[in-house]
């Protein structure tokens, strides 16, 4: 009825008004489908044009969200090829670069503003010649350790200036993560190369320097009996959530990861063998009876909220589009229990190929052979042995 009467009052309502309306309709409920309606009347009223394009610019709210209305338009107007999508994504990376800039010290921050600019013009470059670009995570992970090193420089080293910096300084900032420090370091060399090239500093501390470090597995994992209390917690106990619950059993009986779990589909799932397909791995995964209820649970959780996204893992952020769920949200799934996700697949990696072939493991994941490899041990846990294996 809100569509049609603003149909009605509109002397050229668009050609695309009427399917919009059916499909607020079909992915919100009638309430929330009247606040967006009412909304869109305020821009297709005004004096600019009513183009798809131009009104999904208009319906962008500033800030970090663009807004309910811009998020339905979006989805609508690209799925029918009416638009194109806008640039929220690249305005949310530049904000989180400009965070990571404005958090050195003032008299350092021009060099860590130049040295973004550089990454961006390299990741431009690489594009057009059909390489491998940068990703806006790289490229804010690498800011965020120029901008660590600026203010371990100015609190703990009384020094203000790059061109002050010597070895003894970037050791000592190598010795606060040691486990860091082949990333921190490749990335130091990076920007001082580059501040070396624009005479922000004569000499590159970094040159000569050795990204050597301990080659055996230092991850941390799971002593049985936290397995088996997690495995109690996930597969009885009806207070965790759902998501949480699928997580941590696929994590710690299949090794699933963060990102094969986000993007895990409805179509994936074949109930004929109680199977899945994960991620990049060449093979089905068989679930097991435990695993398999836990699914179901996701899939009953996901029609509760009358959705139409495919993914399994919905939220109220992604159930009115197509999107899967963030990586925010998958990395606090598992703060009930206090533990990173990467730690149960690490423990089942870890336990995998130190009982088996580390190539049959690679295989079996999707993984190549030199990334099994890592997770080989020189030490064995107490808990581990056969002895107290078989203690309660």
């Amino acid at each position: 009825m809100r569509g049609e009467t603003l149909a009605a009052r509109l002397a050229e309502p668009p050609d695309w008004l009427e399917d919009f309306v059916a499909y607020l309709a079909a992915h919100h409920c009638p309430a929330r489908s009247c606040v967006l309606i009412t909304t869109l009347s305020r821009l297709l009223e005004d004096e600019h044009p009513n183009h798809p394009q131009s009104v999904l610019e208009r319906a962008r709210r500033p800030g970090r969200s663009m807004g309910s209305l811009a998020r339905a338009l979006e989805t609508f107007f690209t799925q029918r090829g009416l638009a194109m999508a806008t640039d929220q994504d690249q305005r949310l990376a530049s904000g989180r670069r400009k965070k990571r800039i404005d958090g050195a010290p003032a008299g350092m921050r021009a060099a860590v503003a130049a040295f973004a600019e550089s990454m961006l013009r390299a990741r431009d470059r690489a594009r057009r010649a059909g390489t491998r670009p940068r990703a806006d995570r790289t490229i804010e992970s690498a800011l965020a350790i120029v901008r660590d090193l600026a203010c371990f420089l100015d609190t703990q080293r009384g020094k203000r200036d790059w061109a002050l910096v010597d070895v003894a300084d970037i050791e000592a900032f190598l010795a606060e993560l040691p486990n860091n420090r082949a990333r921190r370091l490749t990335v130091l060399g990076q920007f001082f190369r580059f501040a070396r090239n624009r005479r922000v500093v004569l000499v590159d501390p970094t040159r000569g320097m050795s990204a050597k470090r301990y080659r055996g597995f230092r991850g941390r994992t799971l002593a049985i009996t936290q397995q088996r209390a997690l495995f109690r917690r996930w597969s009885a106990d009806p207070a965790a959530h759902p998501h949480e619950a699928l997580f941590g059993l696929l994590a710690i009986l299949h090794g699933v990861s963060s990102r094969e779990l986000r993007l895990l589909e409805v179509d994936h799932i074949d109930a004929s063998d109680r199977s899945i397909h994960l991620g990049k791995r060449p093979h089905r995964v068989p679930l097991d009876p435990v695993s398999w209820t836990a699914l179901q649970r996701s899939l009953h959780h996901r029609d509760t909220l009358r959705t139409n996204n495919p993914h399994v893992i919905v939220t109220r952020g992604t159930k009115a589009d197509r999107r899967a769920a963030s990586e925010a949200y998958m990395s606090h799934l598992l703060d009930p229990c206090g533990l990173p996700a990467k730690m149960l697949r690490t423990t089942r990696l870890a336990d995998l190929v130190n009982t088996i072939d580390p190539k049959l493991v690679a295989a079996a994941f999707g993984m190549r052979p030199e990334g099994a490899m890592i997770y080989l041990a020189d030490h064995l846990d107490d808990g581990r042995l056969p002895d107290h294996l078989a203690e309660p």
